[in-house]
């Protein structure tokens, strides 16, 4: 039996089939990390809300925390104006999304006072990763 998804005919992968996927904290909007996903990481994460992407690095899917526990159950799914970017609004179990054990992949700020310019860390690390993945 065919499903109809007529949806994922707005959406626009590159050529290699993929497409920037952003979690953004459902609660408080914060910007969590980026990912990609392929139209099987798309359809699955819609069908069992838990946000599954594209590892370029392995070439397989991705369940996010399957190694880790830290899940993220998807509460909303949007698509931007050009139809190449999706916005998953998601729930992050544990509280941590970047592999580094912080809550998010964007730790670090551009630090334009001190010359030259440098990247300072400014999120702490929640758990250490080597607890996290074994």
């Amino acid at each position: 039996m065919t499903q109809n998804l007529t949806w994922l005919d707005d959406v626009t992968f590159d050529e290699k089939g993929l497409i920037p996927a952003i979690a953004q904290d459902a609660d408080d909007g914060a910007i969590l990390m980026v990912a990609w996903m392929n139209a099987d990481a798309l359809r699955e994460t819609v069908a069992t809300r838990r946000a599954v992407y594209w590892s370029r690095s392995r070439e397989r899917l991705w369940r996010k925390g399957e190694e880790s526990g830290h899940v993220q159950t998807v509460e909303e799914v949007r698509l931007d104006c050009d139809g190449d970017v999706i916005l998953l609004k998601v729930r992050q179990q544990g509280g941590i999304a970047c592999h580094t054990g912080r809550r998010s992949c964007f730790f670090r700020r551009l630090d334009t006072v001190a010359q030259p310019a440098s990247w300072q860390t400014v999120d702490p690390v929640l758990k250490d990763p080597e607890r996290i993945y074994r």
